[in-house]
């Protein structure tokens, strides 16, 4: 704890660890001044501290989790990680292979020693560590579990768990384009009008009109480059490096064939096309 506290003066930072009691008193003594206060009550339950900083909550994170030492797996202790054993030639004498034969670990003997041929997970995360695995590790020497200070709840004007420190600007852009590509969706689904929907409306209507165009060779000015296309494809075929072409038609020549025949065999546009929307 002495270590943690000094590290933690680096980043502008106090830890505070008391009874929890006196804690949510003075929490509620002032919750008429900071009534933001009042979800840190519930909070303040178990072997828990409060550490107050004027820096980023991210940056406070991190210096913690420098702060640890290692810990041996003790037996009915709660385990934090999944422990897996590899295989290994150990150092353990030949007598110990009944000790392995009961933990169902496959082993020989080599050069005199023990060793495990294939990986083992002796613990599972969140459940509790038996006598025989923490008695193995220990005779292995191997300390898996670390002890250290671990963020359970962050507080900056409300209470969040500390897996929000973890979402970043791209995860938010990327959440705001899903939720639009829903509304979208659905919008279009419904035939209900909406501005998220609106371009998929205008692309949708203007493709019917150029199918219309081409079938009955009539012509509008927003048409007339994919008319040309379509009758000269290879005036629109560019070279790139006298290796390969980007042919342009490829894609909209599907489209410029299969649009009149549904446009002919259904007059109507099947719910998809503006009028309908609106």
């Amino acid at each position: 704890m002495q270590s943690i506290r000094l590290s933690l003066r680096s980043v502008g930072a106090i830890l505070l660890m008391g009874k929890n009691t006196l804690m949510r008193r003075a929490i509620r003594d002032n919750l008429s001044n900071h009534p933001n206060w009042e979800p840190l009550l519930a909070a303040l339950k178990g072997n828990v501290g409060l550490i107050f900083t004027k820096g980023g909550l991210s940056d406070l994170r991190d210096e913690l989790s420098k702060s640890t030492v290692p810990a041996t797996a003790k037996a009915g202790a709660i385990a934090p990680i999944d422990v897996i054993l590899p295989k290994q030639v150990t150092t353990l004498e030949p007598t110990k292979t009944s000790f392995f034969a009961a933990l169902d670990i496959a082993t020989k003997i080599t050069k005199g020693c023990v060793e495990i041929l294939n990986d083992v997970r002796l613990c599972e995360k969140t459940k509790k560590v038996g006598s025989s695995e923490a008695a193995l590790l220990m005779m292995l020497d191997i300390r898996p579990f670390v002890y250290g200070l671990i963020v359970v709840n962050c507080f900056d004007s409300s209470l969040f768990p500390p897996n929000y420190l973890d979402f970043k600007e791209s995860d938010l852009f990327k959440a705001i384009s899903s939720g639009i590509s829903n509304v979208a969706a659905m919008s279009l689904a419904l035939s209900y009008p909406s501005l998220p929907a609106f371009p998929h409306v205008i692309t949708t209507a203007f493709r019917n009109l150029v199918a219309i165009s081409l079938e009955i060779d009539y012509n509008f000015s927003q048409a007339e480059r994919i008319k040309a296309i379509v009758a000269n494809p290879e005036a629109f075929a560019q070279k790139v490096e006298g290796k390969q072409e980007v042919k342009v038609v490829v894609e909209t020549k599907p489209v410029v064939e299969t649009k009149p025949k549904d446009s002919s065999s259904e007059p109507e546009d099947d719910g998809e096309g503006l009028m309908d929307f609106f």
